[in-house]
């Protein structure tokens, strides 16, 4: 064993024994859909400026989805009702009435210049101003420590005067809102050692806002040292939560120039961060109340849960049987990685303590498939060495193919980490999420392939009866597909337009669909009713759910709410369809009566659906960047125009199917989007090689040789994944029917499409580029290696060893 091979298995077992420790000693976050989870009802209040419309409410429920992203809780459902209310379902809240005290504060935050010492009852006397800019602060003196006589402070009959007590409950009298949290960029807690000032919060300011807060401190600095009127006031929703004195040092109206203040106040680790949360999300346009808060079961039924933990279980068991029918030996060890894999992605989303909805695990199930990928690329490589030199060792073609299929996974897995990354950053609420579990994947997927996978094989391959024995490795002869593809060699791009009339075709065809039939937006887009109902006999919600399905309600989310009521969400639904309802659940639990009947907006918002959007269209611009930078730039776009093409297809077979675009499907579209660069990622690569090894080559000619070298790769990798989904299709349910279903259509054409949309697409862009071919590997940087080491060579040295 080689010291590379040693340090990889030690890593190896370290992180493994780091995932099973995780694993045993920390429990999962589970979503609404497998454990339930807390409602709460907020209801808008009018206030004196600002009434608390549809527009208003919807603006609050963004800022409410802002905050319960800060709390770190994934996954949360947000929905208006009516006019003036808000939804808010919370899976696996560890302290509700923490989450519901914080969701709930309208989080006004204001700087006043304080007057004197308060002599009214506490209370608000006129309304703040709606908007004003933000300051900046800090206690370094200033070069100026003018003496002015202090300014005339004295409020006027009609000043808006608030008395409020501070932190040690004495009354100050305080002016009209000079700042608001508004001109506040960023908030964040930390903890004060060196001061002596424990847990605080320090505020960054926006640039208009410092010559404001410069001016306040100013003001106040003309007071004497202990006086009051040297104070400034921050005030939280009616509440002083800190009121320091100016610095002595702070000269007459110099103020303090700095672009960040401190709040101190004696706060707690979690108060400073939750006030640190609600001042950078922002205050609420219009206060809220919270009118009810309760408990709801999971919106799966067990049945479900089970019978799609059952299709994951044998969909990945035969990814394994496949992926060892084929590769043999070195198969098995990949299977034996894999399932390394999924054991570290899962402890990895428990540790950051995400989410898991059962979507979430059918795509981490999933992702299980899509990692052999990485293997598939090596034990191909290691077969093609092989093949062209069968002298050779199979440790020195094990290691070869690892190092040619390099690049390709690096750039396959860069471009998606690009776009889990951006998702991350400019998405919110369920694209966040995926962003997360997305990454998680990309980077447990390498580590498994290229030290988990790397070592066992290696250790293997220093084996005698491994070695000599190429059936049982088997990398040592060449795949049953690559070698009927070699012996045909059929030319796929003597006429490459026509592959582009057909994807055309296909594409005209989606849009049809989509036109003539129409999207059926699910319930998270559109919105729709929400009914509760109380059965004077006990009714289980499994059987509840197979009423509902029976009258022909199937896609209804059914729930338990509260102590034992049923709470039914549904798409558009009429009075008629209520009654049905309301039948069906009367048959089993007798007499019914309906406690809620509500209009519930969408979960998935306009301004969700724009960060989404935006998210991905910059995701897909530094993809396009990137592989520009790496490739070429006609590889780039047509590997853009490729996954377009796969998204347009499998939205209009949606369409022309009837099938509900959701939430789900959302899921599932991403992950089509990440399949499609991949493919068309390694097809190129290997293209890039060919070609600069063969520049004066016709590049048709090139493109049909890294086609049919990648084919094996493709349909390997493309299989692993469809055992999974065709098992999760048939024997989930249909909790996942659709999402399965949406990935098995993306899957069959992403790989259409990187070989007869991208390459075709890639081939005519190339006619009309003036860009040379690449330079040959190993050239075009330097000097070429074997020429180093021959200039290095002793003169009298011929080179011949024995």
């Amino acid at each position: 064993m080689t010291r590379a091979t040693a340090v990889r298995a030690v890593l190896a077992v370290a992180v493994l024994l780091a995932s099973v420790f995780i694993t045993l000693t920390m429990s999962p976050r589970l979503g609404l859909d497998l454990q339930g989870g807390t409602r709460i009802v907020l209801q808008a209040r009018d206030t004196a400026t600002v009434e608390a419309d549809r527009e208003t409410t919807d603006r609050t429920l963004e800022v409410l989805r802002q905050r319960i992203d800060s709390l770190g809780v994934s996954e949360p459902t947000l929905t208006r009702s009516g006019e003036d209310r808000i939804i808010v379902e919370l899976p696996d809240v560890q302290d509700p009435r923490q989450a519901a005290e914080v969701i709930g504060r309208t989080a006004q935050l204001t700087f006043h210049a304080v007057e004197g010492e308060g002599t009214d009852q506490p209370g608000k006397k006129t309304p703040a101003p709606d908007s004003t800019t933000a300051p900046d602060s800090t206690t370094e003196p200033a070069p100026d420590s003018t003496t002015d006589p202090a300014p005339d402070t004295d409020p006027g009959p009609d000043s808006d005067r608030l008395t409020l007590p501070d932190e040690q409950g004495r009354l100050l009298a305080l002016g009209e809102p000079r700042l608001s949290g508004s001109g506040v960029e960023d908030a964040t807690a930390a903890f004060d050692a060196q001061g002596g000032a424990g847990w605080t919060v320090s505020l960054e300011f926006r640039k208009g806002a410092g010559q404001d807060w410069k001016k306040l401190t100013g003001e106040a600095a003309c007071h004497p040292a202990g006086d009051d009127r040297r104070r400034v006031a921050i005030v939280l929703d009616e509440k002083v939560i800190s009121s320091p004195q100016v610095d002595p040092s702070v000269g007459c109206r110099a103020g303090l120039p700095s672009g960040a203040t401190q709040i101190t106040g004696s706060f707690s680790a979690d108060e400073a961060r939750d006030l640190a949360l609600l001042i950078k999300g922002g205050a609420l346009p219009v206060p809220v109340e919270i009118v009810e808060q309760r408990t709801v079961g999971p919106t799966l039924g067990a049945a479900a849960i089970d019978a799609s933990a059952q299709a994951a279980l044998i969909g990945a068991a035969a990814t394994a049987l496949f992926i060892t029918v084929v590769y043999r030996l070195f198969g098995a060890l990949a299977a034996v990685a894999l399932g390394a894999y999924g054991l570290i992605s899962y402890a990895a989303l428990v540790a950051l303590g995400v989410t898991l909805t059962l979507p979430g695990l059918a795509g981490f199930v999933l992702a299980i498939g899509m990692a052999v990928d990485a293997n598939v690329l090596v034990f191909e490589r290691a077969r093609e060495e092989c093949a062209d030199r069968p002298a050779r060792s199979l440790r020195s073609a094990l290691t070869t193919g690892f190092r040619k299929a390099w690049s390709a996974v690096a750039d396959s897995n860069a471009t998606t980490l690009i776009a889990a990354g951006l998702l991350f950053f400019l998405g919110s609420g369920p694209v966040k999420g995926f962003g997360v579990t997305l990454a998680i994947g990309v980077v447990a997927s390498m580590f498994s392939a290229l030290v988990i996978a790397r070592a066992l094989t290696e250790i293997a391959a220093n084996s005698r009866f491994v070695s000599d024995y190429r059936g049982v490795n088997g990398i040592g002869r060449p795949g049953a597909v690559r070698t009927w593809l070699v012996r045909k060699d059929p030319k796929l791009f003597r006429k490459s337009a026509r592959w582009l009339v057909v994807s055309a075709a296909l594409v005209v065809v989606a849009v049809a669909g989509i036109v003539v039939r129409g999207v059926d937006l699910g319930v998270e887009f559109t919105g729709g009713r929400l009914v509760e109902y109380s059965t004077s006999r006990p009714v289980d919600v499994e059987t509840a759910r197979d009423r509902i399905a029976a009258a022909g309600f199937g896609d209804a989310e059914v729930t338990t709410a509260g102590d034992g009521d049923l709470s039914v969400r549904t798409g558009k639904l009429d009075n008629d369809g209520e009654h049905a309802l309301r039948a069906a659940l009367a048959e089993e639990g007798g007499e019914t009566t309906k406690v809620r009947d509500e209009l519930i907006g969408p979960s998935l918002g306009d301004e969700l659906r724009r960060n989404a959007l935006i998210a991905l269209g910059v995701a897909v611009a530094v993809q396009l960047a990137y592989l520009a930078v790496r490739f070429r730039w006609t590889f780039a776009v047509a590997s853009v125009v490729a996954m377009v093409h796969d998204v347009i297809l499998v939205v209009g077979a949606f369409a022309w199917l009837g099938r509900p675009v959701d939430g789900i499907f959302l899921a599932a579209l991403l992950t089509v989007i990440g399949y499609s660069v991949n493919d068309s990622v390694v097809v190129f690569d290997r293209v890039r090689e060919l070609w600069g090894a063969n520049r004066r080559t016709p590049l048709d000619t090139i493109a049909r040789r890294a086609v049919l070298q990648t084919v094996p790769r493709t349909v390997n990798t493309g299989m692993g994944a469809l055992f999974i989904l065709a098992a999760l299709a048939v024997l989930g349910g249909d909790s996942l029917a659709d999402f399965a279903l949406a990935l098995l259509i993306g899957i069959v054409v992403g790989t259409w499409s990187s070989v007869f949309t991208a390459v075709p697409g890639a081939l005519a862009l190339e006619r009309s580029a003036k860009a040379p071919p690449p330079p040959a590997p190993g050239k075009g940087k330097g000097t070429p290696r074997g020429k180093a080491r021959a200039a290095r060579r002793d003169p009298l040295d011929n080179g011949a060893r024995v």
